[in-house]
């Protein structure tokens, strides 16, 4: 696995435990949640803050946006976290109604394995990677290895935000495979999570696969790649930024784009799922946990750890959204 800053823990369950000062200690200020593991790294970070500033006790489960999905919807967890919109069809299993909050936002990197390789893919070339017509750098303008495909085994925002990219971007793609958090794909071994597919592509020369930007470390880059309007570029926090600013999110806060014009291509906000009702004595840790994470502090930390602070006007309709949850 690549080498992460010792403030980005990553993978597994965080339990960041401290006596909640919030009413009493005897459950109100203690809250779980489970999801996404494409912001775990800067949740567990922020979590970490709120037991030192706040008081609160949160435990994060970093399984999967569609595991996260499916705790909230068996209503196992106090919050969800997804880097995919929750279907309307899932929403309809939720009695107590759902909000859905714009967290923070990131770019999705194509990750490999090669060093003393430039890649630069067209689109074209990138689709054509993972549907297995190239699965050779020299196809790419790179030297003679056999491109390892490493793809997510489980249900995953990721993989949604990545696969609805190939699919606006090559009609094959669209027809074939498709966009879903999780695919048939026609090439490539499987790996758990963001933690786990970095893992793979460290561990196996000539790997290619698609993470979290920030998990690009140690032997791995990132290729460029071309945005919709013919542009090649690489994922930083300004090309993601670029891209992040021309998206409408819409009167609920779930709207993308899957083939940006400016920036860089593959940019995703990531989502925390709350109860619209029924959070009972819960209400108040929860508003007290995500009005931190929308505070100035907490998006300011966002850069240093590989993703992208929410424009301020985001914010002010995510804070109007934590606000509406009730008991």
């Amino acid at each position: 696995m690549p080498s992460l800053p010792s403030n980005r823990l990553v993978g597994g369950t965080f339990a960041l435990l401290a006596c909640a000062v919030l009413s009493a200690c005897g459950g109100s200020g203690k809250i779980s949640g489970a999801g996404a593991s494409f912001p775990a790294s800067i949740y567990t970070r922020w979590f970490a803050d709120l037991a030192t500033k706040k008081g609160l006790q949160v435990a994060y489960q970093s399984v999967g946006s569609g595991a996260g999905v499916r705790q909230l919807i068996a209503q196992t967890v106090d919050f969800g976290a997804s880097d995919a919109p929750m279907r309307a069809e899932d929403i309809a299993r939720v009695s107590r109604g759902v909000v859905q909050v714009p967290m923070t936002a990131g770019a999705i990197a194509v990750a490999y394995n090669f060093p003393g390789c430039d890649l630069k893919l067209s689109q074209s070339q990138l689709a054509g990677i993972f549907l297995g017509t190239i699965n050779n750098f020299n196809q790419v303008g790179c030297g003679n290895k056999a491109i390892r495909v490493v793809h997510r085994s489980d249900g995953s925002g990721t993989t949604f935000n990545f696969t609805a990219h190939l699919a606006a971007i090559s009609p094959s793609w669209s027809k074939g495979p498709g966009n879903g958090t999780a695919v048939s794909w026609p090439t490539g071994i499987g790996a758990k999570g963001n933690e786990g597919v970095a893992a793979q592509l460290t561990q196996v020369d000539g790997s290619l696969g698609y993470v979290e930007q920030a998990f690009v470390r140690g032997t791995l880059q990132a290729a460029a790649l071309t945005n919709g309007s013919g542009q090649m570029t690489k994922p930083t926090n300004e090309t993601a930024s670029q891209a992040l600013a021309t998206i409408d999110l819409g009167p609920d806060l779930i709207g993308s784009d899957p083939n940006p014009k400016q920036g860089y291509p593959i940019v995703t906000f990531t989502w925390i799922l709350l109860y619209k009702t029924g959070n009972g004595a819960r209400t108040e840790p929860l508003k007290t946990a995500f009005n931190y994470t929308l505070s100035p502090d907490a998006q300011g930390i966002a850069p240093k750890l590989g993703f992208v602070s929410l424009p301020e006007p985001v914010v002010i309709r995510a804070r109007a959204a934590v606000a509406s949850i009730v008991p």
